[in-house]
């Protein structure tokens, strides 16, 4: 198994401590030696939500060694899969072309042959009609006049299409969406999204280190600006509900 101390293979650890001895002490004591090892999430879910940050920013450089450490994490070769073309949709279609060159050369190191990709097409999980149903009124009640197109491409692509596709769990396609919008900054899908996620089985003690886990992937002020839209989210799932 790849030692993940060995970050990554664009910058070893020399490299690192050529240009910065603290950043270096950083990465191997505080990422690799602390943050990584942590109980709250599985090293499959620190991978999944790692990939999903530099994917959603752009940021290839650490990509083929976080590829290499997904796999060996538990993450198959079809999820990573699906995570890009989840990804295309809620953080661009470049940021996730720009993942389809590292993805490829690490699928051909590891010998993925297109038998375990998921298909383009094919049977889709059950759509929630009810709940399907109350979100298409409320989008199109709301933004149907303003932009008509999107509010179809979301119904007939996103919701009755993408999020329905069995190659990804629920749980993780709601996690990658949330990872996605708190490295973009955008707390105002947070609500709907996170709560869909804990819907999904995401615990309120994985939602807590999936935070501090991407404190250090996505900045401090990215995590804290998400912080009380999180807390909010919390504390109402807390509240007796009616009936």
């Amino acid at each position: 198994m790849q030692d993940h101390r060995t970050f990554p293979p664009a910058a070893t650890l020399e490299d690192v401590r050529a240009v910065s001895p603290a950043l270096a002490r950083y990465t191997e004591g505080i990422l690799a030696g602390d943050l990584w090892t942590r109980p709250g999430l599985s090293p499959r879910d620190r991978s999944v939500v790692t990939l999903s940050v530099l994917i959603a920013r752009n940021q290839p450089v650490e990509m083929a060694h976080h590829l290499e450490l997904a796999l060996d994490n538990g993450v198959t070769a079809s999820e990573i899969s699906e995570i890009i073309t989840h990804l295309a949709f809620y953080s661009g279609w470049g940021n996730a072309m720009a993942a389809v060159a590292p993805a490829r050369d690490t699928f051909a190191r590891r010998g993925v042959g297109p038998g375990q990709l998921p298909p383009a097409t094919g049977e889709l999980l059950p759509l929630d009609q009810a709940g399907e149903a109350q979100r298409a009124a409320r989008v199109e009640a709301t933004f149907g006049t303003v932009a008509p197109g999107v509010v179809q491409y979301t119904t007939s692509v996103l919701f009755h299409d993408l999020w329905l596709r069995p190659g990804l769990a629920p749980r993780d396609r709601s996690l990658v969406t949330v990872v996605a919008l708190v490295a973009a900054g955008q707390v105002a899908q947070l609500p709907y999204h996170l709560n869909r996620a804990m819907d999904n089985g995401l615990t309120p003690g994985q939602v807590s280190e999936v935070l501090t886990h991407l404190a250090f992937y996505t900045g401090w002020p990215s995590v804290f600006t998400s912080l009380p839209v999180v807390k909010e989210v919390l504390e109402k799932r807390k509240e007796p509900r009616p009936g």
